[in-house]
């Protein structure tokens, strides 16, 4: 299962001892990483992300869930992204983006408190024990939610809502006296809008679905691939 997964530590250390054993985690086939970041929650209450040597290989899989969590546990004050502004190109602090609940960021947030660090990453998980069990030994604060499926689809009921009030105010302008015209044309022109908007929201995400699966099945291939490479080695 596709999961979001937050861990949140006292400092930096044990910040990036988690990132070790996340990996250590997959190199033992436990889980799946996706994508991941650290991160920091300053104490004017903005979240920064740090940046280290490997975040490279990951950093161009850091699409539109992942970086809109960062967002949001950037809180009202928001991110300060810095040098790795790359990471979150496209994204925006948006929870129908993030694929979480609002309840998840609340949970997080309680615990984030300034000066804390946390490791968040997009991963596949069968099971939670193995996760559960390291981060707890290095002295992490786990919280998890599974993804919900992304909105390709706009809400059809509420489009065709706004449509037939879109007819119903054209049948009214083409009645309607000079004066009253322009406020008309004015409300058609907003709604009009909106439902376009709606609509290019819908496309943007299901592109940004189709992008992600082809990322992820090229990462496990790299995986995959990678321990070949290995296993090639140890047998020379």
């Amino acid at each position: 299962m596709d999961r979001m997964l937050v861990v949140v530590f006292n400092n930096e250390t044990q910040a990036y001892e988690g990132k070790k054993a996340l990996f250590q985690l997959e190199n033992e086939g436990s889980i799946v990483v996706y994508a991941y970041a650290v991160i920091a929650k300053n104490a004017n209450g903005t979240s920064t992300v740090k940046q280290d040597d490997d975040m490279a290989l990951y950093g161009g899989l850091l699409g539109i869930s992942l970086g809109s969590l960062i967002g949001l546990l950037g809180g009202p004050v928001g991110l300060a992204i810095g040098a790795s502004v790359g990471l979150l190109t496209g994204a925006t602090a948006d929870l129908d983006n993030a694929r979480i609940g609002d309840d998840f960021v609340d949970d997080v947030t309680k615990v984030l408190l300034p000066n804390r660090y946390a490791l968040v990453a997009q991963v596949q998980e069968d099971w939670i024990t193995p996760v559960d069990t390291r981060m707890e030994a290095i002295g992490g604060i786990v919280f998890r939610r599974a993804l919900s499926d992304v909105r390709g689809t706009v809400n059809s009921e509420e489009v065709a809502g706004m449509k037939a009030d879109v007819a119903q105010m054209k049948a009214e302008h083409a009645k309607a006296h000079a004066n009253r015209k322009a406020k008309l044309q004015e409300k058609i022109n907003q709604l009009d809008s909106k439902i376009q908007s709606r609509l290019e929201r819908a496309k943007a995400r299901r592109v940004e679905s189709e992008r992600q699966t082809k990322a992820k099945a090229e990462l496990l291939k790299t995986k995959a691939a990678n321990l070949q490479a290995k296993a090639a080695q140890t047998n020379i």
